[in-house]
């Protein structure tokens, strides 16, 4: 049986250019390092990050020696025991920073014992039939993430060309195309990035973006391959709910969009539970700041018939374990899982096994841009060609 011989804990900087903390936990005879994201637009329900330096200085001085000696396979125990440890319902003494980052190597190295792929160790703990998700790709930046005119934070591309491959190249080209479009209609400075890798020039209203990508895709005739989504984050946005529906209606009728994430404030589960009971049928309600990765929270969501989907990230919650408890809650209520990245990301690709293993129908990546992002997108890749 291999053993955690040492954990050790440094800091790195995230895509955001702001520290975040990376381990390198070692066996008997190898060793694996993860690191972990953070997000920008955050819920009020998440679990805690801490400090960075505070989150290197936990690693190594209580998480190495209290780990030391177990068995990482045991991915149950490993997390029970941060868990235990941190001994608060929001991570707030441990930061769920540094024990999602322990809870990540823990899986790589029980993947690397196993000698499976990451996807396939995920999906036996996870008991879920592992799949290739749909693709969200946000190519389009508003809100928290990008310094515009946008008061919505996301606008998201889903290919649909059958393969993981085919559907990034699609993606690609609708990406490459839609600069030139940019350009065109807003001139220099219309390509430059927010943080998720869309573009973000400044737009006359929150409708244009999906205006100029619904022509793209007309002229490129490749319209029949794409549905459209929208991540709003309402709890950042200062408007009334009925204004907020208005604005998603008029989307829905002129754009058919799939998928809705977080209309209204984490709050306002009545808002939320009106849209869905007039537009669930035909459109994706998805909860994030909502529902923020909790089992808690995603059943008080069902009691109120809030949402019929679900965002998952693992650091709003702190462990791989919690993480899939959330996953098998939702899909306990039949919900649709769609797995997420953060807005400031590492180079780690952990979130694409995550996604892949546990078998989420869409998988939040950004665009194909950036190298934080274009990590995912490669791993995914990776992974096809592994289950071939």
């Amino acid at each position: 049986m291999a053993s955690i011989r040492s954990i050790d804990a440094r800091k790195i900087l995230n895509s955001r250019g702001e520290w975040t903390v990376e381990v390198n936990l070692t066996c008997e005879d190898f060793s694996v390092t993860a690191s972990v994201p953070e997000g920008k637009s955050k819920g009020k329900f998440e679990a805690v990050s801490v400090d960075a330096e505070a989150a290197v200085k936990i690693i190594n001085e209580k998480t190495s020696p209290a780990l030391k000696g177990f068995n990482p396979e045991d991915q149950n125990k490993v997390d029970n025991l941060l868990i235990e440890l941190d001994g608060t319902p929001n991570k707030s003494v441990f930061g769920a920073n540094s024990t999602l980052a322990v809870s990540i190597a823990a899986a790589r190295a029980a993947a690397k014992i196993k000698n499976v792929p990451l996807w396939r160790y995920i999906g036996g703990i996870s008991k879920r039939a592992s799949k290739a998700p749909d693709l969200y790709m946000n190519v389009i930046n508003g809100g928290l993430h990008a310094g515009n005119s946008l008061d919505f934070q996301e606008y998201i591309i889903i290919p649909k060309a059958g393969t993981i491959t085919k559907n990034i190249e699609l993606g690609v080209r609708v990406y490459s195309e839609l600069a030139k479009e940019l350009l065109n209609n807003f001139g220099k400075g219309a390509t430059l990035v927010g943080d998720e890798g869309g573009y973000a020039p400044n737009f006359e209203n929150n409708s244009q973006p999906f205006e100029i990508i619904s022509a793209l895709l007309n002229k490129l005739g490749i319209s029949d391959k794409f549905s459209f989504g929208l991540d709003a984050a309402a709890s950042n946005i200062k408007k009334t709910a009925d204004d907020l529906r208005q604005e998603y209606e008029s989307l829905l009728a002129k754009y058919n969009l799939e998928y809705l994430e977080d209309p209204f404030d984490e709050n306002d589960f009545d808002s939320f539970a009106r849209f869905l009971e007039d537009h669930g049928s035909k459109c994706l309600i998805a909860g994030d700041d909502l529902t923020v990765t909790n089992a808690q929270k995603i059943a008080d969501a069902y009691t109120k018939k809030a949402v019929n989907a679900v965002i998952i990230k693992p650091n709003q919650i702190g462990t791989i374990t919690e993480a899939l408890y959330a996953v098998a809650k939702a899909q306990e209520f039949d919900w649709k899982v769609v797995v997420s990245h953060r807005s400031g990301e590492t180079n780690d690709d952990f979130i694409a096994d995550f996604a892949y293993g546990v078998g989420a129908d869409g998988f939040k990546l950004g665009a194909p841009a950036r190298g934080e992002r274009v990590a995912k997108y490669n791993r995914l890749i990776a992974i096809e060609k592994e289950t071939d």
